[in-house]
């Protein structure tokens, strides 16, 4: 069923599903694996139509580069802006605008000029630095694998050798240390250690760490794995840390070094994708997965939501949406504040990808109703409306500030029950 005539259809090596060979277009997320002598790869292919944004989010999140294909007859349409904007919003660093179909404009060098100018004029505002621009004809094989002789023009490096050396080592945090609880490993009497997946930064033997929220601190005592043992590791390696004072920590709690804390706290901006086919109810109470912590969490207000054709930020306030428009719906993107019910420890998603996006899950149906990337954190004072919670102002109550921590413990475990109060000191 393949729609290249004489030709090979490589399409069909994605195109799995029924629908999508008969349609010529991409409904489903598909994942190939191949490898070369430089690397080994994996590609997502997702899909670009806006009723499948959700699609895209999800293969795009683990992406640490994005080729984003363009055909040379249209140039930069709709989809090709809505594609920049999820793959900006995913935080993935390395672009390539592929110009395809170069062979049906006869490899006209100012063809493919004009829409690397428009490309970069409309790219300019989201801040994506390394952008690359590669002139295709992927039925040919032109400057896919091998440099071709019809684009004499274009000096730069074919798809696969610039994919080969595109440098991505640094494109994880190796500064902020954030080590989030799994497991308790407790095999023996003689051995207790912390199991989990190094998020971001480095742990060195000897370091000294701190365990959030408890905030005691001790001595990494050793950095075992199932090859033995390490004296430093990094992300993403998963490993046991021991520590040489026995100190309580647990599954959803985190080890820092002492000097670089992440936030910590309840209450939270995002930006939220819809992945639900029931629209959002802003009164349910969700469960917030982040990282290995589980928790409740409640949408305190709606900032705006997003064209994601145009990224018109679309309000209230702005008289673009009716309140009923407000609440989310399938596919649909938005700024939201958020209160869980306890202290997340986070850090804003474009400085920190593994602990700034969480997940939302319905806790009746068990769905993902959506997927976040923490803007960062909020005072009380910056929500906007009522959200009926009930309020402590410790400050206007006058309460002695040495039972304020006593206060706190009690609201914590009325919220661990289902009850939230919020807390102004």
């Amino acid at each position: 069923m393949g729609n290249a005539g004489e030709n090979i259809d490589y399409a069909l090596l994605l195109d799995g599903l029924k629908a999508e060979r008969e349609q010529g277009i991409t409904i489903d997320v598909a994942y190939r694996y191949f490898s070369t002598n430089n690397r080994k790869f994996i590609i997502v292919d997702t899909p670009g139509h806006e009723q499948y944004t959700r699609n895209m989010i999800t293969g795009g999140s683990t992406a640490n580069l994005a080729i984003i294909l363009v055909d040379a007859r249209t140039g930069v349409i709709t989809q090709t802006r809505r594609h920049t904007y999820l793959v900006s919003l995913l935080g993935i660093k390395h672009i390539v605008l592929a110009v395809n179909k170069m062979d049906l404009v006869g490899f006209d060098r100012e063809v493919f000029d004009r829409i690397v100018t428009e490309y970069r004029q409309f790219v300019e505002p989201l801040g994506i630095d390394d952008i690359t621009y590669i002139p295709l004809s992927a039925l040919d094989g032109d400057n896919v694998v091998d440099k071709s002789d019809r684009t004499p023009w274009y000096e730069g490096q074919s798809l696969l050798d610039y994919l080969e050396t595109v440098p991505i080592d640094q494109d994880r945090n190796f500064t902020d240390f954030r080590f989030p609880v799994q497991y308790v490993l407790r095999p023996n009497l003689d051995f207790r250690g912390f199991s989990g997946k190094v998020a971001s930064g480095i742990v060195r033997k000897g370091d000294t760490v701190m365990a959030l929220p408890s905030g005691k601190t001790s001595r990494v005592k050793s950095i075992v794995t199932y090859d033995g043992e390490l004296e430093y590791a990094f992300p993403p390696q998963c490993i046991t840390i021991t520590l040489e004072d026995e100190i309580d920590v647990s599954r959803g709690e985190m080890l820092v070094h002492p000097d670089n804390l992440p936030c910590s706290d309840r209450n939270f901006e995002a930006m939220l994708v819809w992945m639900d086919v029931e629209p959002m109810d802003t009164s349910k109470q969700f469960y917030i997965k982040h990282t290995t912590n589980l928790s409740r969490a409640r949408i305190e207000s709606i900032r705006y939501k997003v064209n994601v054709n145009t990224m018109e930020q679309l309000s209230v306030a702005g008289g673009q949406l009716t309140a009923g428009e407000l609440p989310m719906k399938l596919n649909e993107i938005g700024k939201v504040a958020f209160t869980t019910g306890k202290e997340l420890f986070f850090d804003p998603y474009h400085t920190n990808k593994q602990t700034g996006a969480f997940i939302l899950i319905d806790p009746i149906t068990n769905n993902t109703s959506a997927v976040g990337m923490i803007i960062n954190r909020l005072d009380a004072n910056q929500f906007s409306g009522d959200s009926g919670q009930p309020t402590i102002d410790l400050s206007k109550l006058g309460i002695d500030p040495a039972h304020h921590e006593a206060i706190e413990k009690v609201c914590k475990e009325l919220s661990n029950q289902g009850i939230d109060i919020k807390l102004i000191k």
